[in-house]
């Protein structure tokens, strides 16, 4: 009976661990024109692209080997912004956690600081791994999630999508779920690390 028992909470257990793995964080709707009150400097000559990350989710870490391999595979063509939460009342380097050293190493990256989420507000993100493209005009070209699930990289619509769109390839991917933790106090766990 003891083993039974056992049986049935590893079942369960492991289908809660595959249901949060494969389950999207929220997304709402990305603005189509790159936001005028922005901070962040959109290049006039090639394709933008932001990723907002939570410096303490780990699913994180798949989302910037990801990008590792989606600027590798964009031939010069794209300008890689990361753009870390810090939210109010964090102490000054809360956010530069080996997220952001990972980030800071990737060719081309500029790693950006999003004081109280202001950044993740206008361009709507909400959850960490977010990433947005947009082109010399400032025009909107895809928005969602590189990983096909929380902590896994390899291969997935959203990785092709924006590999192709930085190379100005038609793509019909433009909307991709994003998977990774808050980007806000939604998930105070994450506030307190």
């Amino acid at each position: 009976m003891a083993a039974l028992i056992w049986l049935l909470a590893c079942v369960a257990g492991l289908g809660w661990l595959m249901r949060y793995q494969n389950q999207p964080g929220p997304i709402a709707q990305t603005p189509s024109l790159w936001p005028s009150d922005s901070k962040i400097a959109r290049v006039a000559d090639g394709t933008t692209l932001i990723m907002f990350v939570h410096p303490h989710c780990p699913c994180s870490r798949a989302s910037l080997d990801e990008l590792e391999r989606v600027i590798a595979q964009s031939a010069g063509k794209l300008a890689p912004r990361i753009v870390f939460i810090r939210p109010r009342g964090a102490q000054a380097g809360w956010q530069q956690t080996d997220l952001w050293r990972t980030a800071s190493a990737l060719p081309g990256a500029e790693v950006l600081t999003d004081e109280e989420g202001a950044e993740a507000v206008r361009f709507a993100a909400t959850t960490s791994g977010h990433t947005v493209l947009f082109d010399r005009q400032g025009k909107l070209l895809f928005s969602g999630g590189i990983t096909l699930a929380r902590g896994h990289s390899g291969d997935n619509p959203g990785h092709t999508a924006v590999v192709t769109l930085a190379k100005e390839i038609p793509s019909d991917c433009c909307l991709t779920p994003v998977f990774g933790c808050p980007l806000t106090s939604a998930n105070p766990s994450l506030e307190s690390r």
